[in-house]
């Protein structure tokens, strides 16, 4: 049977991380594949620990705060460590639907041309707020520009790997700038890219979590820097 990994980063996350893990447990149980939950706790300064370990998820800590980056190459190399055939990764703060992470997971299980998946919330863009839309496509557009690769929505959280991604992807980034720059470590390693539709739950805690459209200028400048330094060879 195959194993999946699912891996939650999460800083600060007591009001949701319990809720986002049993939704999951519900939705997976009975499926024709074994599952983890991997809670990467970055530093919590709340309750996001002792809550994540009631849920029944395996939990790794972070003494400090490292960055969204740093904590999903800390589940992308416990789930290489642990052998599992596809790995996913999604934000703690309930945005995302379970049944889109299910339906992720039996599309990498199906085809096994796929290496990274992302879950594109601009495909399906009806709920989601006009600002996060126009710095998404902004984010996405600079992501193209920069690193050469075309995608809708270059921020989202909701992503699927492979087995070959989980051990041979991974970069330097350790902020949310990892997004695009996981998109163009990907490419220089001639992994397969592609999207699938998702919705997104906004609510007013999810909306205050997470990138704003300011953050998106700090994110361009780390790109831009990132990839001048490493024309130039330095």
């Amino acid at each position: 049977m195959k194993k999946v990994a699912i891996i939650i980063p999460a800083y600060n996350e007591e009001k949701t991380i319990g809720s986002v893990v049993t939704e999951l447990q519900k939705t997976l149980k009975n499926q024709s594949f074994d599952f983890e939950i991997i809670v990467v706790d970055d530093g919590s300064k709340d309750k996001t620990y002792p809550i994540a370990i009631k849920s029944g998820s395996t939990v790794i800590k972070h003494i400090m705060n490292s960055g969204q980056g740093a904590a999903t190459t800390t589940g992308l190399s416990y789930a290489a460590a642990n052998n599992f055939d596809v790995a996913a990764t999604l934000d703690a703060d309930g945005q995302h639907d379970p049944n889109d992470i299910l339906n992720g997971i039996n599309i990498m299980l199906k085809n096994t041309g796929f290496d990274l998946l992302i879950g594109s919330r601009m495909l399906e863009i009806k709920d989601m707020p006009r600002s996060k839309v126009l710095g998404n496509q902004g984010l996405s557009f600079f992501t193209y520009l920069l690193f050469g690769v075309k995608t809708t929505d270059s921020q989202s959280g909701l992503r699927l790997f492979s087995k070959k991604a989980i051990s041979e992807l991974r970069w330097r980034a350790t902020g949310y700038e990892f997004c695009s720059e996981m998109i163009w470590r990907a490419k220089q390693a001639k992994l397969s890219i592609d999207e699938f539709p998702i919705r997104t739950i906004y609510t007013d805690y999810s909306r205050a979590k997470g990138q704003n459209n300011w953050n998106a200028f700090n994110i361009i400048k780390s790109l831009m820097r990132s990839r001048i330094m490493e024309l130039f060879g330095e």
